[in-house]
């Protein structure tokens, strides 16, 4: 009887959200601004929407001066499926100038509505934690470690959505390269609290029945916390 209850209250704030939309999917940042109103951790950052007469100096360090250094700046369209490819990143940015050229640059990819632009968060343990509708299953959640044990390796396991946090850490020690997680190497440890937490919530969101594919890619998991890096929600 909880679980319905946690189930229909997950769909009534993801109708509610689905509704502030400006457009038909979400983007980066309204991902992010779903995810953080849910407990997870993102990067600190402003959205600046693609101007109709340019972008000034001034303007933009208005913006953006309460971030610091050193920056992420990332283009943001609903019609780029892969910003890397697509060169709509620009990562460490150190200074004013950088910034600038950034911004300018990326504002100026043609299918750009605007850019995101964050505090850089270096470090951690990149991990992946994604979720679909599968044919068979229905909604399920997925887990795999960054970089190789995905692309390559295809180290990744799944489970049915929702799951509790005791099936998310399951999920966890599921893949074979979950070692990795308990620093090796002299890496450190990563907070698996903070992994099965973002985990849930994914899964809690797929059960609502309302979003087709949800990927946070990379999830970069640290001894104490876990950030979304990048967040793609397709309803």
């Amino acid at each position: 009887m909880v679980k319905g209850k946690e189930k229909e209250k997950e769909k009534r704030l993801f109708e509610e959200f689905l509704r502030t939309l400006p457009g038909p999917q979400p983007m980066e940042h309204e991902a992010k601004r779903l995810l953080s109103g849910l407990g997870l951790s993102v990067p600190e950052g402003v959205f600046i929407e693609r101007p109709k007469a340019g972008l000034s100096k001034e303007d933009l360090f208005l913006k953006t001066g309460r971030l610091g250094f050193p920056l992420a700046v990332k283009t943001v369209s609903p019609a780029i499926r892969s910003k890397s490819e697509a060169g709509g990143v620009r990562l460490r940015i150190g200074t004013k100038q950088e910034a600038f050229e950034a911004v300018r640059d990326l504002m100026e990819l043609e299918e750009a509505c605007g850019v995101l632009v964050e505090r850089m968060v270096e470090g951690g343990t990149e991990a992946i934690v994604g979720g679909l509708i599968d044919g068979q299953f229905g909604p399920v959640v997925m887990f795999g470690l960054g970089g190789i044990f995905t692309e390559v390796f295809r180290d990744v396991s799944f489970a049915l959505a929702p799951a509790s946090a005791n099936e998310a850490r399951k999920l966890v020690w599921r893949i074979k390269g979950a070692s990795v997680l308990q620093g090796v190497r002299g890496s450190p440890p990563a907070d698996i609290n903070a992994l099965a937490a973002a985990i849930v919530t994914v899964s809690r969101l797929m059960a609502t029945g309302l979003i087709k594919e949800m990927d946070l890619n990379p999830l970069s998991l640290f001894p104490k916390g876990a950030f979304v890096l990048d967040a793609k929600v397709f309803v």
